[in-house]
C-alpha cells in the first residue's frame, strides 16, 4: 500500500495524479476518454492443485463459519499482486491517470440464496500487516454483517434504494450532477464510500454459485479498472513441465481491464505472478509488504 504523500495541485482525495508518465499513455485519456472503449479481456486456467491441499489442511479441525474457501484466497492474492505490481492499482478519470493511495476489492454478496434477493456491496480495504488469515476473517464478519438484513439500512446500497423512488426527471438530473462530481473527483464520500465503482478490483465469486468465469465490462462512472470472476473449481487433465498428463484440481478466471492503466507486459508479468502465488500459496501466510520473491525473467 502506498503512503500518502502531500497532496498536490491536480491530486484527488483518493489518488494521486500520475504527472510522469509516457507520451503514449499520457494521450489515450484523451484519444478514448471512456473506460468501456478500451477493456481488454484476459482468460487463464490456473492450476489451484498445491493451493486447494494447503486449504485442506488450513481448515483441519476448524468449524465450518470459521473455513477459508478458495474465494479468500483469491482475494488475498489480488491484494498481494497489487501491492506488489503498483501500475495495478492506477485508474483514469477526468483524462487524467492517477495513482490510488490505497488498495481496496470489493465484491457483492447475496443477502438470501433465492430469486430477487437483495444484493449488498462489500468494500475490503487490505494493510499492509494483513495475511490470508486476517484477510479471511474480515470477509467473513464483512459477508456475516450484510446477511443479518433483508435489505441495505445505510451506505450507498441505501442510497441507491431512495434514489430509484424519485421521479424519473429528477432522478435524471441529480445523476448528471453526480456524473459532472464523478469526471472532476470531487464526488462526496457518501456517494463513494462503499461503492465498488470506486474500488481498485471489483470481484465475483461465480463458482460459488456453479456459474463459469465470465468477462464483465468495466464502468465509465467511478474509477475501477480491473474486474474480476472466479469460475468453478473442478477437475481438468493438464499437462504437466514433463511432458506427462495429470488429472488436476483447477479453476478459471476472467478478467476485465482498462488497458489505459498499463501495457500487455505488466499485465501478463502480473498473471504470471497469480500463478506463482497459487502453485505457492504458503506466500499467503505472509504479510502484503513481505516481497514474494517471484522472479520476473
Amino acid at each position: 500500500m502506498s503512503k500518502k504523500s502531500k497532496r498536490r495541485w491536480g491530486d484527488r482525495k483518493d489518488a494521486t495524479l500520475v504527472r510522469e508518465i509516457k507520451g503514449l499513455q499520457g494521450i489515450m485519456g484523451h484519444l478514448w476518454p471512456n473506460r468501456t472503449d478500451c477493456e481488454v479481456y484476459l482468460h487463464d486456467t490456473i492450476d489451484a492443485t498445491a493451493l486447494m491441499e494447503y486449504l485442506n489442511k488450513k481448515n483441519e479441525g476448524r468449524p465450518k463459519e470459521e473455513k477459508i474457501t478458495i474465494f479468500h484466497c483469491a482475494v488475498a492474492i489480488i491484494a498481494r499482486i497489487i501491492k506488489e505490481r503498483p501500475e495495478m492499482n492506477r485508474f483514469i478519470q477526468g483524462r487524467r491517470m492517477y495513482q490510488r493511495n490505497e488498495i481496496t476489492i470489493s465484491f457483492v454478496a447475496k443477502r438470501q440464496f433465492k430469486d430477487g434477493a437483495d444484493e449488498a456491496l462489500i468494500v475490503l480495504r487490505p494493510k499492509d500487516s494483513d495475511t490470508l488469515e486476517s484477510i479471511s476473517k474480515k470477509i467473513r464478519g464483512d459477508v456475516h454483517e450484510q446477511r443479518k438484513h433483508e435489505h441495505a439500512v445505510d451506505g450507498v446500497d441505501k442510497i441507491m434504494d431512495n434514489l430509484v423512488k424519485l421521479p424519473m426527471p429528477l432522478l435524471a438530473l441529480i445523476v448528471r450532477i453526480i456524473r459532472y462530481l464523478d469526471f472532476w473527483g470531487i464526488n462526496p464520500d457518501f456517494l463513494t464510500e462503499g461503492d465498488p465503482n470506486y474500488s481498485t478490483v471489483t470481484a465475483s465469486n461465480l463458482g460459488s454459485i456453479g456459474g463459469p468465469a465470465v468477462y464483465h465490462h468495466l464502468s465509465n462512472y467511478g474509477t475501477c479498472s480491473i474486474l474480476l470472476t472466479l469460475g468453478t473449481l473442478h477437475k481438468e487433465e493438464m499437462l504437466q513441465p514433463d511432458g506427462t498428463r495429470k488429472i488436476r484440481d483447477v479453476v478459471d478466471i476472467g478478467a476485465t481491464l482498462d488497458e489505459r492503466i498499463g501495457d500487455g507486459f505488466y499485465f501478463v508479468r502480473s498473471l504470471k505472478l497469480i500463478r506463482y502465488i497459487f502453485a505457492h500459496p504458503e506466500i499467503l501466510d505472509w504479510t502484503l509488504d513481505t516481497p514474494s520473491g517471484f522472479d520476473y525473467k
